[in-house]
């Protein structure tokens, strides 16, 4: 009998990003508070007897990804890799659901790659130490890491300095994208502080602004001290996608909403609400108002719902 693994991609969320710094080699420093919401999408594995690997991609945003090479993909990538890395000797059937936006600025591709490593340690029986994983993971992309462990973190440098938070509150969200995607790329490149040759008057925010050791009980509250904090990359990315500030303002005007913000570098943006009707509620009216758009009503992942992620099933085919 051939047992099926699987391991669910959870959308990230940047609650805060502020860009700290950049690099020589060009790769900006990240102050963020990520978490990740109940929705993503679903890779799953089986065991072949050579050592083939193949992708089948289904779901509402498959596609999305059906135009370009197979081999590009992230979830190939991340499989081939760990494949040579492990030294093993079998391959695997994979099959992503893909039902997050692509390029939208939650990890949709860097959670892939994430939970194609997962599953394919359990589908191979790999014991890879974890900063070795990581490592893998960063190679793949700067968001990889985070995604790998999928839960609440302060992420710093440039994605690989990950730094666990207390546990956020299972919290209503909307997310929605307005049907477009942005390059991560153009967005930095559109920070007009970064064309600064001489290195002086760069708009970068201080890091550790966060207070690690607090504890959120509500979204109010959660809230308050996200009002503090922003997204550095919204008013670079707003002008390369002005549909990035109606989305916003659609979120904000809805009953309930506590915040709205972009994640990541857009387009994807989320608010948090008061309640799952508020959300729910929400949700359908821009839906109603914006049929073009991707909207989604989710919740925070919280410890308990966050299992599935951590220790991965199978059941048998």
């Amino acid at each position: 009998m051939t047992s099926i693994f699987i391991e669910p991609a959870p959308a990230k969320l940047n609650l805060f990003l502020h860009v700290t710094g950049k690099r020589d080699d060009g790769y900006h420093l990240l102050d963020s508070l990520v978490c990740f919401a109940e929705y993503g999408d679903v890779v799953s594995a089986t065991r072949r007897d050579d050592t083939a690997i193949t992708l089948a991609i289904s779901g509402p945003m498959a596609g999305n990804l059906s135009d370009g090479n197979p081999d590009d993909n992230l979830v190939m990538r991340a499989a081939k890799l760990l494949q040579t890395e492990g030294k093993v000797s079998q391959g695997a059937d994979l099959t992503l659901e893909k039902k997050l936006p692509v390029a939208s600025g939650i990890g949709g591709g860097s959670a892939d790659a994430a939970a194609t490593l997962r599953v394919l340690c359990k589908l191979w029986q790999l014991d890879i130490p974890a900063d070795r994983l990581a490592a893998l993971a960063l190679s793949l992309g700067a968001d990889v890491p985070v995604c790998l462990g999928a839960k609440t973190v302060l992420m710093q440098g440039i994605g690989d300095e990950l730094i666990d938070l207390p546990e956020l509150p299972n919290l209503s969200l909307v997310l929605v994208n307005p049907g477009c995607a942005v390059a991560t790329a153009d967005v930095f490149h559109a920070r007009v502080h970064d064309d600064d040759d001489n290195g002086n008057g760069r708009d970068f925010t201080d890091s550790d602004l966060w207070d690690r050791t607090v504890h959120f009980n509500s979204g109010a509250s959660l809230a308050a001290a996200l009002q503090d904090c922003r997204n550095d990359l919204t008013l670079p990315a707003s002008g390369i996608l002005p549909e990035i500030c109606d989305v916003l303002q659609a979120l904000a005007r809805e009953e309930g909403c506590l915040l709205a913000r972009m994640s990541g570098s857009g387009a994807t943006c989320f608010a948090i609400y008061d309640t799952d009707d508020q959300a729910t509620n929400a949700a359908n009216m821009i839906a109603t108002e914006q049929p073009d758009w991707w909207v989604q009503p989710t919740r925070i992942q919280s410890h308990d719902n966050r299992a599935l992620s951590q220790i991965g099933a199978s059941f048998p085919a």
